[in-house]
């Protein structure tokens, strides 16, 4: 479907660079149903715009993003319905930001959890403010981290740090995202956004059939995983709102008034 304009997703431009802004920043950038469609559509309309040549990624305010939000959860656990068509939409994301042409780069401005998290680190060249973190969560309330860590984490780091990070859902600082493999660079708070369109802008400058299909290469692995993984982990993911622990966590989130 074509991609329909959201409050919460703003697109600039700068010159052949298309800055992607997540623009919820009361909610810290968490996925509402409007931003979850929204960044399933959005990376297929940028890469039939032929104007466009790279991409940037960043969140409004303190954080990049918190990942899923509270409401939609409690939809989820309630609705089978809701449910379903979320865990559909999480991998129609994945699968949107791997089949995008075009070089993206996640400036990461703060906090990037659970979806915020895997959203970040579905970009090509992950920059991470120094002050900023990333964790998968989904373990830590009950879930299992199928449209998370679980599927691409591996890929990037140890199985061991995988399996460590993921069962804890601890923070990962910044440093430690790059030493791992998380991140490609720490970049000083206010710098974070001049490196990112800069790198964005050299990429933009380079020849582009070369460009796209060196990428397209590269992510033929991640999808390889991904086919191989996703279908399990997600159906996983889904039995998890069927769990104890999960009634658990949103009667807890209920009695703070979520």
């Amino acid at each position: 479907m074509p991609y329909q304009d959201t409050p919460e997703l703003i697109i600039e431009r700068d010159g052949p660079v298309a800055i992607v802004t997540m623009n919820n920043p009361d909610m810290l950038n968490a996925f509402s149903d409007e931003m979850h469609v929204g960044m399933q559509e959005i990376w297929n309309h940028l890469a039939l715009d032929r104007s466009v040549r790279s991409i940037v990624l960043t969140g409004q305010g303190r954080a990049f993003s918190a990942g899923g939000n509270i409401p939609g959860f409690i939809r989820s656990y309630e609705s089978i319905d809701h449910r379903r068509e979320q865990m559909r939409g999480a991998q129609r994301l994945q699968n949107a930001m791997l089949e995008c042409p075009k070089p993206m780069i996640a400036a990461v401005n703060g906090p990037a959890v659970g979806l915020g998290c895997s959203v970040a680190i579905g970009c090509d060249v992950v920059f991470i403010a120094e002050s900023a973190w990333m964790a998968d969560t989904h373990v830590s309330i009950g879930l299992v981290a199928g449209d998370g860590g679980a599927v691409t984490w591996p890929l990037m780091m140890s199985i061991l740090k995988a399996k460590y990070y993921l069962l804890t859902g601890d923070r990962i600082s910044s440093a430690e995202c790059v030493e791992i493999g998380l991140a490609t660079k720490a970049v000083a708070d206010d710098n974070l956004m001049e490196e990112s369109v800069a790198l964005a802008h050299r990429l933009a400058s380079q020849p582009q059939q070369a460009i796209e299909e060196t990428k397209r290469a590269v992510n033929l692995h991640i999808q390889a995983a991904v086919q191989l993984v996703a279908p399990f982990a997600c159906a996983a993911e889904q039995e998890s709102f069927s769990t104890e622990d999960i009634k658990k966590t949103i009667e807890g989130f209920k009695a703070k008034g979520a």
